[in-house]
Parts: C-alpha cells; sequence; structure tokens
C-alpha cells in the first residue's frame, strides 16, 4: 500500500488513463460518429482491443462520448489474443476507464503457419473480426467499433488500386449480414500522427506487437510509398478521402453499406 501523499509510476498512468480525451481529437471522433451516425440510443458496442494505439484510443474516445452524450449506450472491450499475449495492463485500463473487458485466446500465428498461408495479415485480420463479430452476436452486442484511422483508410484505397484496380477502401460504416452486427470506425477522419500523440499524452498501456510479419508487409510498402507521395503532394489525404466521398454505389463514403 502506498504512503499517503505519495505516487507511484503506476498510481500516475492510472490518473492519465482517467483523464478526457484532448478537444482536437474529441472533435474529429464527434465528426465522424455524427456525420456517419455510428451510435444510437440503446446501442451496445465492443470495441476490438488489439492492444495497440489505435484501438486503445478510441476505447479511450468511445468511454469519453459515453461520459459525456446524452446518448445513452453501453460499451465494453475484447481482445482476440494471439498466443502468449500479455494482457493484464489491458484489463487495468479497462478498469480505469469503467469498461467490462474480456479475453478471446485464438492461435492465429499456428493457423497461418499450418495453412502456409500467402497473405498473413489479411488472413489474420478477418479471422480476427469474424470471431469477434460473432462473439459480440452471442453476447447480444449490436455494434463492434474497430479503431482504423485515415490513415488506413488512404492506405487501403492505394492497395485495392495496385492490386486490384479499383478505387475503394472499407466503410466508416457497415454492417455484417452473417453476424447482423454493425462494424463502425470512430478513428476515420483522425489522423495516425494525431493518434500516436495522444496515446503517449495519456501513457496508454500500448502493447509490443507479437506478430513476426510486423515491417514486412505489403501495407507497409504501401505506407513508405505514400509518405513519399505525401512530400510532393501534402493534401493527398484530403484528395482521397474526397474520391471516397465521390465513389459511385456501396463503396461511397456519403452513404451505403454492405458486407466488406
Amino acid at each position: 500500500m502506498e504512503p499517503a501523499g505519495s505516487e507511484t509510476p503506476f498510481s500516475e498512468k492510472m490518473a492519465s488513463w482517467r483523464g478526457p480525451l484532448c478537444r482536437a481529437l474529441r472533435r474529429r471522433v464527434g465528426e465522424a460518429v455524427a456525420r456517419w451516425s455510428m451510435i444510437a440510443p440503446g446501442d451496445r458496442i465492443l470495441v476490438g482491443l488489439s492492444g495497440g494505439k489505435d484501438s486503445l484510443v478510441l476505447l479511450h474516445a468511445l468511454s469519453d462520448i459515453r461520459r459525456r452524450s446524452p446518448v445513452k449506450f453501453e460499451l465494453a472491450a475484447c481482445t482476440v489474443a494471439l498466443t502468449g499475449m500479455d494482457t493484464p495492463a489491458l484489463r487495468d485500463y479497462c478498469a480505469a476507464r469503467d469498461v467490462s473487458y474480456t479475453v478471446l485466446e485464438q492461435p492465429i500465428m499456428e493457423i497461418i503457419e499450418e495453412r502456409g498461408e500467402r497473405s498473413p495479415c489479411s488472413f489474420c485480420a478477418n479471422m480476427r473480426r469474424g470471431r469477434l463479430c460473432a462473439w459480440a452476436a452471442e453476447q447480444g452486442f449490436n455494434r463492434l467499433a474497430l479503431g482504423h484511422s485515415m490513415d488506413d483508410a488512404v492506405e487501403t484505397f492505394f492497395m485495392n488500386l495496385l492490386r486490384a484496380g479499383r478505387a475503394r477502401s472499407f466503410l466508416p460504416v457497415v454492417l455484417m449480414f452473417r453476424t447482423g452486427v454493425t462494424v463502425i470506425r470512430p478513428l476515420v477522419l483522425s489522423t495516425e500522427a494525431a493518434i500516436i500523440d495522444e496515446a503517449k499524452r495519456l501513457a496508454l498501456p500500448i502493447l509490443e506487437t507479437a506478430c513476426p510479419y510486423a515491417g514486412h508487409t505489403e501495407r507497409q510498402n504501401v505506407r513508405e510509398r505514400i509518405d513519399r507521395l505525401r512530400g510532393e503532394f501534402p493534401d493527398l489525404y484530403s484528395k482521397v478521402l474526397n474520391a471516397l466521398k465521390n465513389l459511385s454505389g456501396a463503396d461511397a463514403w456519403s452513404g451505403g453499406s454492405g458486407e466488406k
């Protein structure tokens, strides 16, 4: 037990974790939530908590909205844990934010190795999302919140353009027909740089990745090319977002939903 008036690094972190999201990022998240009607009264929202900066900031943002907004909704978090993933710090963080937390063990890396999977990142993302959607539906959650940022949206746009010749990205809101769960992405108008800054300011318990493929993926290659393009076209992100809003049909960010 700590002496009266003393404070340890852990207690300082707990105090930081209980603090509010910065105003600029809160405004971006609020804009996304309002623009795409991501949250309605009575929603039960499950946050896919990977332990990375994006999902931790997302949980912080949504728990802030829950505290401040007149719209009442439930909030919980769930981690699809790779073998050996260390999650106690995530549990402590969720407790500090008054959010219930569940860990689902999933030997994804072992499955990838056994299958000799050629696209391990895509396979892993789809498997984790599928597990989260299925568990959310079983537990009565109607929305699954994922921590995809504006950078992720732009990178996905270029990956689809270069790989499949199609101008599209994931949608901010999309109904998963097989489970009836709606996926929402409240960070789509927030940049990775802003998310990194806020994760540092709040001393969020970011886990080191257990993925052996980190830093050696197609997405990483595309990210490096986009960084070079931004040196020549500083407004690249806003141009891509404008293109996404002006797409036709279900791919347009201005509306429409389907399974992606």
